[in-house]
């Protein structure tokens, strides 16, 4: 079979799905190559269905703490298996719904694996792996194994969870998140190797549900990307819920039991020990999905172990472009989306403004929860500039203290020459929620004055933020 494209799109994760949805509102045929099911990692096995999972966590810690809110709860309970089919139920209806937007576009949806071919071509083959959600076909006629021609094909691969040597999954004993995020049971004991995003959340996420959680970080400090007054405060609450932090610390030895691994840990000091746990669960971040693609024979540049791009999605290769994770970090959902749009409109000839990775917002989901955007203290004064740090905790606010969530602290950084908001960093209940107030005040170029003078709503949480600007500029009222 052979038909021709302005736009094929192979990958139909977040990155390549609104790419292609993009491509569409703007009068280009369009068609998605997906091997395994739409929404890629992030619907099906990442952001959504982690969500689906700390929110019954969330829910069972209000539940055990309802006497100090006056409301009696017999001894609250959990079902496991309930608690994952729910996680699962929200990954398939949006992954439902990813086929009823592109079927709605009149996007056409090509099932197998793909791999480019001359100029122009992408070859489609059976897929590897069976698609784990019903396929939807095309509005006509079902696609499949062929030969597809586009003036513009967009590599949207996504990634897939690292390896690291002596800790290979093996989906029992040895997880990978796809593992944790489906277990038969919960385990009495899990070994976390990794304390990024993803390992922090699902340390937070088993240790809320009585799991012995141990977290193991090769470098000083967990949730390395976040500024290190941010994460100091974030492990101090970890530990106090009983999570095992070390940091500086690496897997140098695993061992297989019949339902356990014992692991041999090694320490800043060069010092070892053991430990033994049920499972493990490797969370050692995510690597590209470059390979089998036949980008080696277009000579398309590799740069990292990504494809190397402008911040426009275009390769060297003319007609060639690369979105999301598989075109580098941070490899984050939304990141991949914005570069699709600015993809598309580039191609269709419209103004776009390349990617600005500086502005892309980061979340974590854990208990307290992590986000923020821009330079940490440590890169803004390693950059040069001469900073104003406000703070703020949560503790001085009338919404957290009725929340019951006074535990949280925001932080915000400024240019002192300009009054430039620099970065801004938040732990705390509803962090996630809160940061995008702030990266509407970077993406706008905001002054410090123009934030003063904003007023923000009472009672919210949102409050901390205004006092954290003005305690950068000795204006906080609440502290």
């Amino acid at each position: 079979m052979s038909q021709s494209y302005d736009v094929i799109v192979i990958g139909g994760g977040p990155g390549g799905y609104v790419a292609a949805i993009r491509a569409a509102q703007l009068g280009l045929k369009t068609a998605v190559v997906e091997r395994e099911h739409l929404g890629g990692i992030c619907l099906n096995w990442g952001c959504i269905p982690t969500k689906a999972l700390l929110r019954s966590a969330e829910v069972y810690r209000l539940a055990q703490d309802g006497a100090r809110y006056g409301v009696t709860v017999t001894e609250p309970g959990f079902d496991a298996a309930r608690i994952v089919a729910r996680s699962r139920e929200a990954a398939g209806r949006l992954n439902a719904g990813v086929g009823f937007l592109l079927k709605k576009n009149k996007i056409d949806v090509i099932w197998g694996e793909a791999r480019l071919g001359s100029k122009g071509e992408v070859q489609v083959g059976a897929p590897t792996k069976p698609a784990v959600t019903p396929q939807l076909p095309a509005p006509k006629t079902p696609l499949g194994e062929g030969a597809y021609q586009a003036k513009h094909i967009i590599v949207a691969t996504g990634a897939r969870p690292r390896v690291l040597p002596g800790l290979e999954p093996d989906g029992r004993l040895v997880w990978t998140y796809f593992d944790a995020l489906k277990p038969e049971r919960f385990p009495k004991s899990l070994l976390v190797v990794g304390a990024g995003a993803i390992g922090v959340e699902f340390a937070s996420f088993y240790r809320t549900f009585g799991v012995e959680v141990t977290l193991v970080e090769a470098l000083p400090q967990i949730l390395a990307a976040e500024d290190a007054e941010i994460a100091a405060f974030a492990r101090k609450s970890f530990e106090k819920q009983g999570i095992v932090i070390e940091t500086a610390t690496t897997v140098v030895g695993l061992e297989k039991k019949a339902d356990g691994v014992v692991v041999t840990l090694k320490g800043a000091d060069g010092g070892t020990r053991t430990l033994e746990v049920e499972r493990a669960l490797s969370a050692a971040g995510v690597v590209a999905n470059i390979e089998n693609l036949g980008l080696e024979a277009l000579g398309v540049a590799l740069e990292r172990g990504v494809i190397k791009t402008d911040g426009l999605g275009r390769t060297n290769v003319p007609g060639v472009y690369a979105i999301g994770d598989v075109a580098g970090g941070p490899m984050l959902a939304h990141k991949a989306e914005h570069e699709g749009v600015a993809c598309v409109e580039a191609i269709a000839g419209l103004p776009a403004h390349p990617l600005d990775k500086s502005l892309v917002p980061g979340c974590t989901y854990c208990h307290p929860q992590v986000a923020s955007i821009g330079l940490t203290e440590e890169k803004a004064k390693a950059a040069g500039y001469e900073v104003r740090v406000g703070r703020f905790p949560y503790l001085g606010n009338g919404k957290a203290i009725a929340l019951g969530e006074p535990e949280g602290l925001v932080k915000t950084i400024f240019d002192a020459k300009t009054g430039r908001l620099l970065g801004a960093h938040l732990v705390g209940a509803e962090a996630t929620e809160l940061i995008q107030g702030f990266v509407i005040a970077m993406n706008l170029e905001t002054t410090e004055e123009e934030l003063m003078q904003t007023i923000f709503p009472h009672p919210t949480l949102s409050e901390t933020m205004h006092e954290s600007v003005l305690n950068a500029f000795g204006r906080a009222i609440h502290i």
